[in-house]
């Protein structure tokens, strides 16, 4: 039902004018979507107020409730045609009334920490797309259908919603950036082995998978009391994001997973002074998969002590001040970050060896990342240790990744398993920190146990590197831009 519903919207966006892209069709889906979550909700609240005999104060009023301007319905149950709002009556209503009174609800709310105030952010951060007042009417016709409010309905709904975050990953315009393969997120989620009570935290957050992942992980870790599941309710998983597409992706991706009133706050992680975090700011588990390439204006990098216009390398310092002591982590990286020569780079690596104990550094093949033919490495690390010794896990796979043959959990098996002991193996090695160049801090990822033969890139690998440099080059411009 649910995968039928999504692929008849999409074809009716693709035919809509306003809509060009798999982004502008998960934008617009995800905010119906939401709209027709918060019915159910509100439905599930009042019956629950009426059951304990309290009253029930409702959070959209009458007029802009989905039952009202969406899907009005006669006393058969059926869509009331009469009341039923399209065309441009529908298109006027949605952009001049229901947007406007949504978005006062940021304004209006009494912490960030609510759903009212999740209302707002998202409304503010969006607008309508679909030209068409009709096409919007058969989309809304649609989703009234749909329902997630049992646990199985939800996990349907979140299983397809995403399918389409990774639909959008693969489409371009730099939809790679909201979405990391599933498999190599569990796969950190299950290294760093999160517990009830510990404060999870991506500062990268895009489409929310590595919150989902640590929800998911931590619900299956014990039978919940409770007090369990309202702890990880309110107070273990907390994001920022900055861009706004992103932010409302993955604030409906935890809501479609369970988490009624994510906390992840819409603002740029990095124009945080590194200075001004304190105890009361910091997390157990920080798992994460910072934007890089792009280039920081030099503002931003006053904020951090190693100067650096790569925004991954800023992340990376955000990520070890905001652990707390003993706090463990899981981060992708460029694997250049191992090798690098530059003094930023260095710098960086002295920090992390010296601050925190790098136990493990997973090495992943070329087209991990669908679309963009860099090669990344996984950091896990605790916080408090200097590191004397690190284990490597090279993933040498006997076929090439890509949009048709993309990563599996299969894949990381052996990782997995090898990981618990850190044991050498034909694809795992370590090092001893005392053994290394300390005027360069070098790690780079050569494996001594393979006899490495050199490996030709394939056209494609060349093209998608050619294409992610074409990328940076035009950012870096557009920041130049900027400071003229």
């Amino acid at each position: 039902m649910f995968e039928q519903a999504f692929k008849n919207i999409d074809n009716i966006l693709h035919r809509d004018a306003g809509c060009g892209s798999e982004l502008d069709y998960i934008e617009q889906t995800s905010w119906i979507l939401f709209l027709k979550y918060l019915e159910d909700l509100e439905r599930d609240k009042q019956t629950a107020a009426q059951l304990a005999g309290k009253p029930y104060q409702p959070i959209i009023a009458e007029d802009f409730t989905w039952k009202v301007w969406a899907i009005p319905k006669g006393t058969d149950g059926k869509l009331d045609h009469h009341k039923a709002l399209t065309g441009d009556d529908l298109k006027d209503f949605v952009e001049h009334k229901l947007f406007p009174y949504l978005k006062k609800f940021k304004s209006d709310a009494v912490s960030p920490n609510t759903i009212e105030y999740k209302i707002g952010e998202i409304f503010s951060e969006l607008k309508n797309r679909i030209h068409s007042g009709y096409n919007l009417r058969e989309i809304l016709n649609i989703i009234d259908g749909l329902r997630f409010r049992s646990r199985e309905e939800k996990h349907e709904m979140s299983h397809l919603y995403e399918a389409k975050i990774a639909n959008m990953g693969n489409a371009g315009r730099n939809g790679g950036e909201y979405y990391s393969p599933r498999p190599l997120i569990k796969t950190i989620i299950k290294v760093i082995a999160p517990k009830i009570g510990d404060k999870v935290y991506d500062g990268a957050v895009g489409s929310a998978g590595f919150l989902v992942e640590a929800f998911e992980y931590l619900k299956a870790s014990k039978t919940l009391t409770t007090k369990d599941a309202e702890t990880l309710q309110k107070s273990t998983f907390y994001g920022k994001e900055k861009k706004g597409l992103a932010y409302i992706i993955g604030v409906m991706n935890m809501i479609l997973h369970g988490i009624e009133a994510p906390n992840i706050v819409h603002t740029n992680t990095l124009a945080e002074n590194l200075a001004d975090i304190q105890e009361k700011d910091r997390f157990d588990v920080v798992a994460a998969n910072p934007p890089f390439g792009s280039k920081e204006r030099a503002e931003v990098q006053q904020n951090f002590p190693i100067k650096t216009g790569e925004t991954s390398f800023l992340f990376l310092q955000h990520f070890i001040k905001i652990l707390k002591v003993n706090g463990k982590a899981g981060i992708i990286i460029k694997n250049t970050f191992l090798s690098n020569t530059d003094n930023a780079s260095v710098s960086l690596r002295k920090l992390l060896l010296e601050s925190c104990n790098l136990h493990t550094v997973l090495d992943m093949p070329g087209g991990t990342f669908t679309g963009a033919g860099v090669k990344t490495v996984v950091l896990f690390f605790e916080k408090g240790t200097p590191t004397k010794k690190v284990w490597f896990y090279q993933l040498n796979l006997e076929r090439n990744l890509g949009k048709t043959n993309p990563l599996n959990e299969s894949d990381l098996a052996e990782f997995l398993e090898l990981q618990k002991t850190k044991a050498n193996s034909a694809n795992s090695w370590s090092i001893d920190i005392a053994g290394i160049d300390k005027s360069t801090y070098d790690l780079s990822v050569k494996n001594p146990n393979r006899n490495e033969e050199i490996q030709h890139r394939s056209p494609q690998e060349i093209i998608e590197e050619i294409a992610l440099l074409d990328i940076e080059s035009a950012a870096i411009l557009e920041s130049i831009k900027a400071l003229l």
